[in-house]
């Protein structure tokens, strides 16, 4: 374990595996494509009830981490379990909402028609709540699909994921052609829906600087591995941007770790992993969550940092929980 982690577990060697149920588990997990490999040895806990951004470049894998967790396409190694299920499951299927960058929906069903469909296939569905979103953006329930606008039909899809009342909401870039101020507002409504009922929300995007107003937890993949997991607090409590000194020398940084260093963008400055606890003030101080997502985007060769909360458990646990299972059936 190196020195960072070390201080996010207290220092006292491997933590114990958290406490509480987890909406997503992935152990060595791997896809394999004619190309090459997706997604390599990726292993974390998602714990149930975070807002969690899935943060990365394009062909990262982020895309396939999201199907292969809605069994739309298989492993090729590992495993992965949604609330204890396997994905496809009954379970993990009435437990799962997913809603995709194309938005999938009947072009010549009235909104209305649409969100009549979502109640017959969904046995909790919640009429109020994806009316009150349709609503709020003024669609008419008798308009067709097909008549409206890229920011209506998102505003529908979104009615149709949160009427489900899924415990686990997936979402793949799901707001890159609204126009701000209807970002915004949808934000804050998956925001506070998940904070009423609980719901845990795996959310991909690219707008790094607006996923600090919504996320409490953090997923970031680069070339197929996963290179940060964890709370956002403690992943940036980990970390200290070091300003450069007056005559333009950078400070003494041992026993710290450096990510990146930088001086032509943002705050200029050297970004570190902590090796040791520090007080922030000064020289040092706590990078945004921009500044650590971009850091580590940008330093392939910076070590992974898994946070004890995001750290999965031994999959011979899963393989005994369901052999359980399979005999008290």
């Amino acid at each position: 374990m190196d020195h960072a982690t070390m201080q996010l577990a207290g220092g006292a060697g491997l933590p114990p595996r958290p406490a509480g149920e987890a909406a997503i588990e992935a152990y060595g997990l791997g896809k394999k494509y004619r190309r090459g490999w997706a997604l390599r040895d990726v292993s974390f806990r998602l714990p149930a009830g975070r807002v969690c951004g899935l943060v990365g470049p394009n062909g990262a894998g982020k895309s396939t981490l999201m199907s292969l967790a809605t069994n739309m396409i298989q492993p090729t190694a590992g495993d992965l379990r949604v609330f204890g299920a396997a994905p496809g499951s009954t379970e993990a299927v009435l437990r799962t909402a997913f809603l995709s960058q194309e938005k999938p929906l009947f072009r010549r069903f009235t909104v209305g028609e649409t969100l009549r469909l979502g109640h017959e296939l969904n046995p909790r569905w919640d009429q109020r709540v994806a009316e009150g979103i349709v609503h709020a953006g003024q669609v008419p329930l008798k308009a067709k699909i097909g008549t409206l606008s890229g920011g209506q039909r998102t505003r529908v899809a979104f009615a149709l994921a949160f009427g489900k009342r899924p415990d686990l909401l997936i979402l793949d870039e799901p707001m890159s052609d609204l126009d701000p101020l209807v970002r915004r507002e949808l934000m804050a409504t998956l925001t506070t829906e998940a904070a009423q009922h609980g719901t845990t929300v795996l959310v991909s995007s690219h707008m790094l600087a607006e996923l600090q107003y919504i996320c409490d937890y953090l997923l970031v993949v680069a070339n197929g591995g996963l290179r940060l997991a964890g709370e956002v607090n403690e992943l940036r409590a980990a970390h200290a941007l070091f300003a450069v000194t007056s005559d333009g020398s950078s400070p003494a940084l041992a026993p710290h770790r450096v990510i990146e260093s930088r001086s032509d963008e943002g705050r200029p400055g050297v970004l570190v992993r902590l090796g040791e606890p520090i007080k922030y003030g000064g020289q040092a101080e706590p990078p945004t969550l921009e500044e650590l997502l971009l850091a580590y985007l940008r330093s392939p060769d910076a070590p992974p940092l898994i946070a004890p909360s995001a750290q999965a458990g031994d999959i011979h646990d899963i393989i005994a929980r369901d052999r359980q299972k399979a005999v008290t059936a």
